[in-house]
């Protein structure tokens, strides 16, 4: 009986630990995870970032997460997830639909006072009051995700769209919403990825292969069948690189489709790949899908005691 308890308290355990691995560079606490950004973004870049990453931008919306934002905050305010740009400075909301007036706040010094008709968004100081900004004026900012048994996978992302490929050894996820690629270089990033890279035609055949389950599933006005990827030209003619900096032949593949690159429209500086798996270039700010790649083993999972953990494998 004794042995049969002590079966079941592992049991309980081990359930336990799967339900808080998450990213090594967040911090746990009784109620979740947290992440200080200390590089300064606009509101919609933090509240992107936040969300790319497994969270949503942080809000004082309880006592608890209160005083974990606290410390973080230095001289600099920063932002949180309470806003108002769907309504013109009114009916404040933070990012996961609790109103300002369920919040118990305090304003700072002479706050709010919309200057100038265009402050929508709150930034919290360090003696825990709040202040209303331009959402545009960069600020630094904390990420944070509740709680929850959702385990990582081998990706090292609890996004079920990463997928692994034992072929490549690495992880790839197909974005069917459309971006620039500017915007879709952020994306990845945020996602602790990069634009995918084709290092030979084995990659090619891969990413070709991977596209082919998309095609039908894209939705909007946007070309479906190219996707940026990456490389670009730094807006230099024929000089086209890796967006780590190799040479397209350095980098394991270089094959465009016949006619390409050709900037057919002024400024098709941005790579792209074809469902065939051909290169081709593209106009950097017109939004198309895009495909990110990222190592399994970026960034380290750790379950709560700081102990790094691997996922389940996620294959397609």
């Amino acid at each position: 009986m004794e042995s049969y308890l002590k079966y079941l308290v592992l049991m309980f355990c081990a359930k336990f630990l799967d339900g808080v691995k998450f990213r090594c560079d967040y911090q746990y606490n009784d109620i979740g995870w947290s992440k200080y950004h200390k590089i300064p973004a606009s509101w919609p870049d933090a509240r992107l970032m936040c969300q790319l990453e497994g969270g949503i931008l942080a809000s004082p919306t309880s006592p608890e997460l209160k005083a974990v934002m606290l410390p973080y905050i230095g001289k600099i305010d920063i932002f949180t997830g309470i806003h108002s740009t769907f309504s013109n400075g009114h009916f404040y909301h933070s990012i996961n639909g609790i109103p300002l007036d369920k919040i118990s706040h305090e304003w700072a010094n002479s706050e709010p006072d919309n200057k100038n008709d265009s402050e929508r968004c709150l930034t919290l100081n360090c003696e825990g009051k709040l202040s209303d900004v331009r959402c545009e004026e960069p600020r630094p900012y904390i990420c944070y995700r509740e709680h929850s048994h959702i385990d990582t996978n081998i990706c090292g992302t609890p996004d079920p769209e990463y997928r692994f490929q034992s072929v490549t050894n690495k992880c790839y996820k197909f974005h069917t919403k459309p971006r620039s690629f500017a915007r879709a270089h952020f994306a990845c990033s945020a996602e602790s990825g990069h634009l995918v890279i084709i290092n030979s035609e084995e990659e090619s055949k891969l990413i070709g292969e991977i596209y082919a389950k998309y095609l039908g599933k894209m939705v909007g006005n946007f070309r479906k069948d190219v996707a940026f990827i990456g490389f670009h030209n730094w807006n230099e003619g024929g000089d086209w690189m890796t967006i780590h900096g190799q040479t397209l032949q350095d980098a394991g593949f270089d094959k465009f489709t016949k006619g390409t690159p050709n900037n057919r429209t002024t400024g098709e500086y941005c790579g792209s790949i074809l469902p065939d798996g051909l290169l081709n270039d593209l106009y950097c700010e017109e939004h198309y899908a895009f495909i990110c790649e990222k190592s399994p083993d970026y960034p380290a999972v750790c379950d709560f005691l700081g102990q790094e953990q691997k996922g389940s494998v996620n294959v397609y």
